[in-house]
């Protein structure tokens, strides 16, 4: 699955591709695929760290301003997501950008396990500002639910900025990262695409995804 996202991530053509690990396994599975991998410390508690970590040790120069984090545990994305990611990191007012797409499905908006985002978002206004993230069905009235999807583009030294912080009281609240940029006063922009992907997260996760991809391992 790890090989796969990697395949994702290099179709998308946006710049160098690393894999941040803390498994020695999962380091020689990629560097065999002709891949680029990082190894971290395993004690890293987030994904934002590990590749704020394997950012320092590959461009310890500064070549690189903007990074992109696309979890392994993301085989569908389209390749083309990540550019939308960074179309949105554009626009200057944006720390962090990320993506959401619209909930269709009432067993989705009640799910704890989705992640729903509260943004003005619509067709005439693909990219808005994310105001608030919740397990939660947000926000409250008559109109569309949006998906959080878990794919975030930072500006480096917000990425820096970020990490250095301890949790925050929402995000251990909600067990929702982002929140923790948000009561920094961090700005996130949020674009608007047509699909979530589908996460793997369980075990019956990998077989449904297998079903669909065919031979993922």
């Amino acid at each position: 699955m790890i090989l796969h996202v990697l395949s994702i991530a290099q179709r998308a053509d946006l710049g160098p591709v690393l894999v941040a690990c803390a498994d020695i396994e999962i380091a020689e599975v990629v560097e065999a695929a002709g891949g680029t991998a990082i190894m971290t410390d395993a004690a890293l508690p987030s994904g934002s760290d590990r590749i704020s970590a394997a950012l320092e040790a590959f461009d310890a120069g500064g070549t690189f301003d903007t990074v992109l984090n696309l979890q392994g545990d993301l085989p569908t994305v389209p390749p083309e997501y990540l550019a939308r990611v960074l179309a949105a990191l554009d626009h200057p007012e944006y720390d962090i950008a990320t993506l959401a797409a619209m909930i269709c499905s009432e067993a989705e908006a009640t799910s704890a396990a989705v992640v729903k985002v509260a943004a003005a978002l619509g067709p005439d206004n693909p990219v808005a500002p994310a105001l608030y993230f919740s397990r939660a069905a947000i926000p409250w009235g008559s109109g569309p639910l949006f998906h959080h999807i878990g794919l975030y583009g930072y500006r480096r030294s917000v990425l820096r900025r970020f990490v250095g912080l301890p949790p925050s009281r929402l995000e251990q609240r909600e067990s929702l990262e982002q929140l923790r940029a948000l009561e920094a006063g961090l700005r996130i922009g949020c674009a608007l695409v047509e699909t979530a992907p589908f996460g793997v997260d369980t075990p019956d996760d990998l077989l449904r995804v297998r079903r669909q991809l065919g031979g993922l391992e």
